[in-house]
């Protein structure tokens, strides 16, 4: 049983340096990694002695327990092969399972870029879960506002004084025309995308059920992008 368990763990290290693409495996190792081999060696090889005693006379539960273990072996190499595709589905299946407007990161189409997804809401409007000043705030994403539009609850949250403010602002709005209170916002952040000095509206109170996520913020972006339920936000 030894003489077994001592090939196949042979077989093992053997398929693993062959599918590491290398031409000549044991050549191309630098001494780092001779050493991690041999220390890996050495504990696999106390491993297999130890079982042979352990399973002494039950070969069947010995090649059960080793073809558990090999399946693990290759189930982990497909893992880390897979990793970039893995990461793409972890990302898509939080998507569905975190509340619409939560912000999932993105693979960047560029170096230096920050990328986010976000996803339609039930309602058929797109939200976005981010932060004005610091502080938590949940807009509705309309790219027909010209500029980032606060409702005074969520303009309070964010720190400015709502009855310090001077609504001189003419805005058109679904119910007719009405006046707002120009601002500029330290911080707005959606996700890993955040810009400083944003352009800012704060409505009349009673004018504004949810914050509009506008243009203000959207231009200053390298890009934005709907596509089917979800809206992608590149900085």
């Amino acid at each position: 049983m030894l003489v077994w368990l001592m090939v196949m763990l042979a077989t093992l290290v053997g398929l693993f340096y062959l599918l590491s693409g290398r031409d000549n495996p044991l050549a191309s190792l630098e001494g780092g990694e001779l050493a991690v081999l041999a220390v890996f060696g050495a504990l696999a090889l106390l491993y297999v002695v130890s079982l042979a005693g352990d399973y002494r006379g039950r070969a069947l539960h010995a090649l059960r327990h080793a073809g558990i273990w090999v399946g693990l072996f290759f189930a982990l190499i497909a893992a880390y092969s897979y990793r970039d595709d893995l990461s793409q589905v972890a990302r898509r299946v939080g998507g569905e399972l975190l509340p619409a407007g939560t912000p999932l990161p993105e693979a960047a189409g560029e170096v230096g870029d920050r990328a986010v997804r976000l996803r339609k809401h039930q309602s058929g409007h797109f939200l976005a879960r981010g932060t004005v000043n610091g502080a938590p705030i949940s807009m509705l994403v309309d790219t027909g506002a010209s500029t980032v539009v606060l409702k005074p609850a969520d303009a309070e949250r964010a720190g400015i004084d709502v009855s310090a403010l001077t609504f001189s602002t003419p805005v058109n709005t679904a119910n007719g025309m009405t006046f707002a209170a120009p601002v500029r916002l330290r911080a707005l952040g959606i996700g890993s995308i955040v810009l400083d000095d944003v352009e800012a509206l704060v409505a009349k109170p009673g004018n504004l059920n949810e914050s509009l996520l506008g243009m203000s913020f959207l231009r200053r972006l390298r890009s934005y992008e709907f596509s089917g339920d979800f809206l992608t936000l590149r900085g």
